[in-house]
């Protein structure tokens, strides 16, 4: 499972697994044309990469690309929907459905955290939201992440980068 940073030329690859994201249960709830024209989803991906924006590939060993994850920081005029404070990055994570279950969320994630930590401008916590029934949320929990709200349907829960994994 190679892992390398997500970079500009991965802005269509970061739009497909948005959308893998969206739709975590299998059904088609969303198009990419739905999450394209919606402020809430748009706003986890359009300009990538922004200045602070930092995210992790995770591909084949023939170079094809099977999960991203990555983080922004979002302003409190237009939060996500596991937004907690403008300098706490919210994270998106996404694994294609045949390549699920086979520790490259894990992988992603762990990364992810790393490069946090690793950031010449550190960054102390990340956030994200999670669905109701998302079984992705147990590997949140195994890596640290606690719940400290609810918005709609969905849990949001912080890391504290700082503090080791358990």
């Amino acid at each position: 499972m190679p892992l390398r940073p997500a970079i500009a030329r991965d802005t269509d690859f970061l739009w497909r697994v948005l959308l893998e994201a969206y739709n975590w249960n299998g059904e088609q709830r969303f198009t990419l044309e739905q999450l394209v024209a919606d402020p809430y989803a748009a706003r986890y991906l359009v300009g990538w990469p922004r200045r602070g924006d930092f995210g992790v590939v995770d591909e084949t060993d023939a170079g094809e690309p099977v999960g991203a994850a990555w983080a922004r920081c979002l302003p409190e005029d237009e939060p996500g929907y596991g937004f907690v404070a403008p300098d706490v990055p919210e994270l998106t994570l996404g694994v294609l459905p045949g390549q699920r279950g086979r520790g490259h969320g894990r992988a992603l994630m762990e990364a992810l955290i790393r490069a946090a930590g690793e950031r010449p401008a550190s960054v102390d916590r990340l956030s994200l939201s999670v669905e109701d029934g998302n079984p992705a949320v147990r590997l949140y929990t195994s890596l640290g992440f606690t719940r400290v709200g609810r918005n709609g349907g969905s849990e949001t829960m912080l890391l504290d980068v700082r503090t080791p994994n358990p």
